[in-house]
This record gives structure tokens, C-alpha cells and sequence, in this order.
């Protein structure tokens, strides 16, 4: 019997590098596997990152950046190397199984946009480099970071290389994080993570003047003098079915304190918990303005388009989600002084993050002190938000309208603002953002978490080239 030996037929093309033993004896055992190499050093150290490249001399690097165990389907590695040579891909990843409390669920990733700028961009765990593009990514490294080398590997990579998301599950992977959608939303702006985002933000702004899409600190003038309104502000509420909360925030906008005038204008997409019987129920408040929407589908986006195109709204339109409440009976105020004396087209604050009856949460204010008036709009196409709440210039809103979704909508007119008007910022607490069981974003399926953050990416990809033409005509 003639014996035949795997590990001819691949040539050992892939040296990889993991963070514990475990990884590298398992690896050590694939066909195709030349090295396995325990790393010294976190991935995120460019330190560690320069050591790898200089190691690395196979065909192929991957890089195994999680401490969970992994196990890897028969012949992923090999069907890595089928894609790599197919497309010439300068990286590739691939989407891939949780395990939680011995039950395997699916996990697939998304494709990687030009402008998937997130910093917290899910590859997953495993990430397969043609050597001779790691290489070069890493001769034009300038900065040590010790929390952004592998961003800053992937932001360089994607300079002069295809990243190919392969969309087969060729591996699992003990899941570590086991918090809900909503538990992680705020990680970004996390005080205890300031740091980290430091060193995101000088990677994300370095590869943005590498391709063309940095902005400099110049900015259109605003005219307040522009159009004839009713009323100075209008505090705008979009809701469907919150019939526990939105009295509370009819009364919280109402109860505001101006030296001007100003109207509260809730706009109801077809509740049907008892929402417009509360919302009837302020029938005799003069200053409230009830928008009832037809069947068709409007979204968050599209209730927001509404109010503000409705002839009673006023100069400046200030948001309060329907389950939240402002902080005091100045923010309407505060909002309105902040426009005149910052000249700008949006004005964004500070909020606090409750319980549903205001008790404070973890991680408590959020403030997106990040935030400069230099390089703000840059590094907005790396964040996941601009803050809350929000207040627009009412005329510039209607020229440009926001996208009918409910998801990102704000996100969108933010981006598209930014990139010729200077955006105010007010670090008081204006907003208590009320976290409870029936918010949103509370508890989404990995499916519907793909989704949203496809659809940011595809904001960021347009405004990204938007930019990069812009530019480019200068």
C-alpha cells in the first residue's frame, strides 16, 4: 500500500501565529501549515505586529488574535488558499460558528466596505494575509500604538489590497463577550476606553490623508436670517407604539423654559398600544403639534422629514426620542444659545444612560469628548455615532432631508452635515437616555446587527467618496 503525505500537496504555505499553545498545536497539525508560532505581546502593540512580519517568510500569514479556543472545519485553511489565489486578496476572513454553553450558533461577518471605518469592524478572530502585503502594510508603519496595530494593519492593507470576506463557515470559536447588543453599544465611548480611542482615531485620520478623504478644519458660514419661521425651536418626537413612555416626554419638552418661542411637535407612525390616546390627551397644550401619518412606511427617518417640512416647525429642530427625557428645563434654551454663539448648522450634547425610571447605568455620562472642532468630521467615519441629543438648522435640514430607515438616519444627515459646516457641541448633561426592556437596539439578532452596521457602512462608503471627490476638484 503506497502512503501519501498531505503535507507535500500544499507546500506548507501558511505560518501562523496565535496567542496560547493550545492554538498552535492544533494548527501545527493542518496540511498546509508550515509554523505555528506563540506571540509574545498583545496583537494590538505595533510592537508585536512588526515582530510577526519580520518572522513571517511563508506565502501566507494568519493571525489568530482571540484567546478562545478554535477548532477549524475540515480544509478551511486550504479553502482560505483557493479563495487567496483566486482573487489575489491582500486579506481574507471568514464568517464562523459561536459556541456558548456547548450550543454552536451561526456568526456570520459582512463585507468590508471602503468606508468601513469602524475600529470595531468584526472579522472575527481569524485573518489570513498574503505575507508580501503584510509586509509592506507594516514597512509603513510610523506610529507604536499599543491598542491600534491591527487597525492600523488593516486600515494600510486596504491602501493597495482587496480585504475578501469569504461567507462560509470555516471555523467556531468559543464566544467570550456574552452581553446583549445593547450591553456593548456604548464600549466606544466608555471613559475607561479613552485611551484606546486616542490611538484609533490618529490611525483612522493618517489612512484617511493617505486616500485622499481627510478634511481640513474649514467650514461653510451659517445665515440664522435665512427663511421666516413660526416659532425659534421646535422640539421634535417620533414614535410608534411607546404608550409607557411618551407622556413622559411630551412633559419633559413641555416643560421647558425659553426667552423665545418655541413647540413641541410629536409625530405618531401609526401606533396601535394607546400612544395617540396619551398623546390626545395634551389636546389643550397650545404649543403641541400632533402629526397623525398615513399607512404608508416612514420609519424614523421619514416622521422626522415630516415634522420638519410642516409649516408650524420652528428655525431650529431639537430631538427627543420618545422613551427618553431631558435632563432639566434649560436644554431647549441651552440648545438655541449654543447655535448663535457656535455658528454652526448642528449642535450635539450630552447625555446620561438610566434605567427606565432614571437611576444611572454603567457607563453612565456620555459626553463623546473625543470630539474636536479640528478633526471631528474625520473621525466621525470611524465612530458608530455623533452623541445626543441632537439639534438641527432647520433650513439646511430641508435641503438635504434624512434617508427614510430606522436605523442610521441621524448617523446620515450628521455625516452629510459635517463635511462643510461646523458642528457645535455642548458638554453639559441635556438628555437622560432610558435603557429598558423595550428600546430598540436592546437585544438584536446578530442578523439585524449585520444588517445596521452594513447599512452604516454603506453611509460611510458614499460620504467617504463624497469627500475623496471633493478633494480631488480642489
Amino acid at each position: 500500500m503506497r502512503e501519501y503525505n498531505l503535507k507535500t500537496r500544499f507546500m506548507s504555505l501558511i505560518d501562523c501565529f496565535v496567542p496560547h499553545q493550545r492554538q498552535a498545536e492544533m494548527l501545527r497539525s493542518e496540511a498546509c501549515v508550515r509554523s505555528a508560532t506563540v506571540v509574545e505581546g498583545p496583537f494590538a502593540a505595533t510592537s508585536t505586529i512588526r515582530r510577526i512580519a519580520s518572522e513571517a517568510s511563508a506565502e501566507y500569514t494568519l493571525l489568530y488574535t482571540k484567546d478562545s479556543e478554535l477548532s477549524l472545519v475540515h480544509y478551511a485553511l486550504e479553502r482560505m488558499l483557493q479563495v487567496a489565489g483566486d482573487t489575489g486578496a491582500a486579506m481574507l476572513y471568514s464568517d464562523r460558528f459561536h459556541v456558548k454553553g456547548g450550543e454552536r450558533t451561526p456568526a456570520p461577518v459582512i463585507d468590508c466596505q471602503e468606508g468601513a471605518l469602524r475600529d470595531d469592524f468584526d472579522f472575527g478572530g481569524l485573518l489570513l494575509y498574503r505575507t508580501d502585503a503584510l509586509k509592506e502594510a507594516v514597512s509603513r508603519m510610523t506610529r507604536e500604538y499599543s491598542f491600534a496595530a491591527l487597525y492600523d494593519l488593516r486600515l494600510k492593507v486596504s491602501q493597495k489590497g482587496t480585504l475578501e470576506h469569504i461567507g462560509e463557515y470555516l471555523y467556531s470559536e468559543i464566544e467570550l463577550d456574552e452581553r446583549s447588543s445593547g450591553e456593548k453599544l456604548f464600549d466606544y465611548v466608555d471613559p475607561k476606553n479613552r485611551g484606546v480611542q486616542v490611538e484609533m482615531e490618529e490611525a483612522v485620520t493618517e489612512h484617511l490623508k493617505a486616500i485622499g478623504g481627510y478634511l481640513e478644519p474649514v467650514f461653510r458660514d451659517v445665515d440664522f436670517s435665512e427663511g421666516s419661521f413660526p416659532v425659534e425651536a421646535s422640539v421634535v418626537i417620533p414614535c410608534r407604539n411607546r404608550v409607557r413612555t411618551i407622556g413622559d416626554a411630551i412633559r419633559s419638552a413641555l416643560s421647558q423654559e425659553a426667552p423665545f418661542e418655541f413647540n413641541v411637535i410629536v409625530v405618531d407612525d401609526n401606533s396601535t398600544d394607546g400612544t395617540v390616546d396619551v398623546i390626545k390627551s395634551f389636546a389643550g397644550e397650545p404649543r403641541l403639534v400632533y402629526i397623525a401619518q398615513d399607512p404608508s412606511y416612514h420609519a424614523i427617518g421619514g416622521n422626522w422629514n415630516a415634522a420638519i417640512h410642516h409649516p408650524l416647525c420652528g428655525r431650529f429642530a431639537l430631538q427627543l426620542d420618545s422613551d427618553d427625557m431631558y435632563s432639566d428645563t434649560g436644554v431647549v434654551k441651552r440648545f438655541v444659545e449654543a447655535f448663535y454663539e457656535q455658528r454652526c448648522a448642528m449642535v450635539v450634547g450630552t447625555y446620561r444612560i438610566t434605567d427606565f425610571n432614571l437611576n444611572p447605568l454603567p457607563p453612565f455620562v456620555v459626553d463623546h469628548k473625543e470630539w474636536t472642532e479640528a478633526n471631528g468630521r474625520n473621525n466621525a467615519l470611524r465612530v458608530n455615532g455623533f452623541g445626543a441629543p441632537r439639534g438641527f438648522w432647520v433650513p439646511l435640514l430641508r435641503k438635504l432631508n434624512f434617508p427614510t430607515t430606522k436605523y442610521g438616519e441621524d448617523y446620515a444627515v450628521a455625516l452629510r452635515i459635517s463635511r462643510h459646516y461646523r458642528i457645535g457641541r455642548i458638554w453639559d448633561v441635556m438628555y437622560n437616555c432610558r435603557r429598558w426592556d423595550d428600546n430598540s437596539d436592546g437585544h438584536l439578532t446578530i442578523d439585524r446587527v449585520n444588517a445596521n452596521n452594513y447599512y452604516k457602512d454603506r453611509i460611510r462608503t458614499w460620504e467617504l467618496r463624497a469627500r475623496i471627490a471633493e478633494n480631488s476638484s480642489k
